[in-house]
């Protein structure tokens, strides 16, 4: 859609191909862009690509070439509305205005609520979000902006300090005022507005608007306001880890103006995920903290941005080990079990490298880093297998992704992204067309696509979502906003 815009915009004809449905997503997407009427060709998604391919010439020669009809000349622009949603009325009147839905005729009728996620929320009334407001020093009016530069993320937020953040998908506004309300809704408490505010100027739930995103909370604030480090911590119970998660989620509704197949073009989107806190106290000698990692201090606080890649873009995907606490124990202890046979460690009594067992599984059928979450025993006996700091972790996993080209080349996604292999493959500088089927490729671009979180607790087992992007700055301050 942006280089048809630029075509469309410097004179020249442009034809986006599109799957039939999503063409109302792509309808949006231009009128946000200011070519509502771009014409499309549509491709198959299961037709045979040759049979697709000849089909869809003429149509998108016609689509070039014949003459524009009156209505396609006419421009325009989504202008984002800034009205305040306030209901004058008693009680119930207000939940039934405010957990209204609609008919979204591309989902089969299926109804979208409109400024809700779809589960009852707490009434947004002026005496509450005044309430709310005192969470923080800002002014209400105040718009929410970039407190640092940060390096841009694709279809997201980025940009120099002071940038104004748009809340994907239709890239709107908001003000300190919007999120205390969003929090209201949610059930959040006044003392998490920092955090709010935080995870609002990282662009809120809904990263570029295909995916909803999750959020770590590293620093001592994690206390301050009550959120659960142990058991349970990414499950139903703790008010802050629930309601902060909740609260990013409208935030992708109201501010960003996410419908489902109409204004985001995602596949079957992620559950509410809660927002969960780095066991800081807990890390092994001399490893740091997520916030460390990101030059903030040990007593600052920060928001991390989990889900920046795999998949489709900002989307969160769980994957858990296949080992249970058993089974990890017996390993450790003994060097028993399935786990020390395929390591080759029977007899022999940890501390072992357990990611050793992973590795295999990792990069199956993907690319690209990972974000770990693991219990503090397990990152103490990574510690004491000879890892004295995340740093070495990230390396050994980095170098632990080779993999040779004849194995490398039957994933899918480099074979796209390199049109069929075309250009440099960068380790080695070469062609990848040259490269012989032993030469040994990583499967991560580089080690600080990794990330380690150590959080909850109780038995053995660990997480792993889409890593970080190396480049990019998933790190967002909370102190700022107190």
């Amino acid at each position: 859609m942006p280089y048809a815009e630029q075509f469309e915009k410097a004179g020249k004809p442009a034809v986006v191909i599109v799957f039939e449905d999503q063409d109302e997503c792509l309808k949006q997407g231009a009128l946000l862009l200011g070519i509502p009427h771009v014409r499309r060709a549509y491709c198959s998604r299961t037709e045979d690509g040759v049979e697709d391919a000849t089909r869809i010439i003429k149509p998108l020669i016609d689509a070039l070439t014949l003459p524009l009809t009156a209505k396609e000349k006419e421009g325009g622009r989504w202008e984002v509305p800034d009205k305040r949603i306030l209901f004058e009325g008693t009680l119930d009147e207000a939940e039934e205005f405010y957990e209204r839905a609609e008919k979204v005729p591309v989902l089969g009728n299926a109804y979208i609520s409109l400024y809700t996620d779809g589960m009852a929320i707490r009434i947004p009334t002026e005496e509450r979000v005044q309430a709310m407001l005192k969470g923080t020093s800002h002014k209400p009016d105040e718009l929410i902006t970039l407190q640092s530069d940060h390096t841009p993320r694709e279809m997201g937020v980025g940009g120099k300090k002071g940038t104004p953040v748009r809340f994907e998908p239709m890239k709107r506004i908001a003000t300190v005022e919007k999120i205390a309300i969003n929090a209201v809704m949610a059930g959040c408490k006044s003392e998490y507005m920092p955090v709010l505010l935080a995870i609002a100027e990282a662009g809120g739930g809904g990263g570029d608007g295909r995916g909803s995103l999750g959020f770590c909370v590293s620093g001592p604030i994690a206390k301050e306001i009550g959120m659960n480090f142990d058991v349970g911590m990414l499950g139903p119970g703790n008010q802050a880890n629930r309601s902060i998660g909740r609260a990013a989620e409208l935030m992708w509704c109201n501010l960003g103006g996410n419908i489902p197949k109409v204004t985001s073009c995602g596949i079957m989107g992620n559950p509410l995920f809660n927002c969960f806190p780095e066991n800081i106290d807990a890390l092994p000698l001399g490893w740091k903290g997520v916030n460390e990692e990101y030059d903030f201090k040990k007593d600052e606080s920060i928001i991390y941005v989990l889900g920046m890649r795999g998949g489709p873009p900002g989307s969160l995907t769980f994957h858990s080990t296949e080992f249970s606490p058993g089974r990890y124990r017996t390993f450790q202890k003994s060097g028993s079990g399935g786990m020390a046979k395929r390591l080759g460690k029977e007899g022999v009594p940890g501390p072992h490298n357990w990611l050793e067992y992973q590795v295999p599984s990792l990069w199956a059928g993907r690319e690209g880093g990972y974000n770990f979450i693991i219990l503090p025993e397990m990152a103490q006996h990574l510690y004491e297998a000879g890892f004295k700091s995340k740093d070495e972790v990230y390396q050994w996993l980095y170098e632990s992704s080779f993999m040779p080209f004849s194995e490398y080349r039957k994933h899918a996604s480099p074979d796209f992204r390199t049109g069929g292999w075309r250009g440099v493959e960068k380790t080695s500088g070469k062609p990848w067309k040259e490269l012989p089927d032993d030469y040994m490729v990583p499967a991560v671009n580089d080690p600080y696509e990794n990330c380690i979180i150590v959080a909850g607790g109780g038995e053995e087992t660990s997480h792993w979502v889409n890593g970080r992007t190396a480049n990019a700055d998933p790190a967002y301050g909370i102190d700022v906003w107190r």
